[in-house]
């Protein structure tokens, strides 16, 4: 990663790796120069060369404002049979100079999202991030309700660039009979597809309270099919003291 630009809020740096969008099992995009743009301090965004752009783009009536981007007009995305209106734009005016060639798409319009060929879920990765994940011989305990669901001294401690220390205990130290599991998923670009639990204790549903990657990205392997539980919804102790 090299040449780094930043005007107001907005960072801008080259990447390297080759970007790919898909539509309708069209390709959209296939760049081995992508822009990324911290448009918020989270997490980048994909801006692709206009030349790189395999799909038919068509300009729409809307056009946006940013304070430090500027203007953007807006193209209609045709890939294949499909037409995703308003689903890129570009900024040929801005003062960020390194954006005028460049397009940026709507994430979520797209099916599909590769860097070189692994695919990449919810928005692009962060070469800041970092996630480590170690073993521990600390004594971690889970309450709900005042009642033990968790004690163990095998625990692996997630270390997340910018979050809190997630603690993942094994399935053999959780009350599982307490646990029902649930349909909520959610999606991390860093960790992959988790899955949740609610607890069910005294008669009382404690929703979502507990989570699991069962088929856990590469980088947090370690983690896979281990269980951590929400500091908001239960009372987590570590060596005798609550954390939150």
């Amino acid at each position: 990663m090299s040449d780094t630009h930043v005007r107001g809020r907005v960072r801008v740096e080259q990447g390297q790796k080759r970007v790919r969008a898909f539509v309708g099992g069209e390709t959209v995009v296939d760049s081995t120069a992508p822009l990324l743009v911290w448009e918020s301090p989270h997490y980048p965004q994909y801006y692709l060369p206009r030349a790189d752009v395999v799909a038919a783009l068509i300009p729409t009536a809307t056009v946006t404002h940013s304070p430090s981007r500027g203007d953007a007009i807006h193209f209609t995305v045709k890939a294949g049979d499909k037409e995703l209106v308003d689903a890129a734009w570009q900024y040929p005016d801005s003062p960020l100079e390194e954006l005028r060639d460049h397009v940026r798409f709507d994430w979520a319009a797209m099916d599909a999202w590769f860097e070189e060929d692994e695919e990449v879920i919810v928005h692009p990765r962060s070469p800041y991030t970092r996630i480590d994940v170690l073993p521990s011989s600390r004594h971690v305990r889970v309450l709900i309700d005042g009642e033990v669901v968790a004690d163990t001294h095998r625990p692996w401690l997630l270390f997340e660039t910018g979050l809190p220390v997630r603690y993942y205990l094994p399935k053999v130290d959780v009350r599982m009979e307490l646990f029902e599991p649930t349909e909520t998923h959610t999606y991390c670009p860093y960790k992959g597809v988790a899955s949740y639990w609610s607890a069910v204790i005294g008669g009382r549903r404690h929703d979502d309270v507990v989570w699991s990657y069962p088929y856990p990205l590469p980088e947090s392997l370690r983690a896979a099919g281990l269980l951590s539980f929400y500091d908001t919804k239960a009372t987590i102790e570590v060596d005798g003291v609550a954390v939150r």
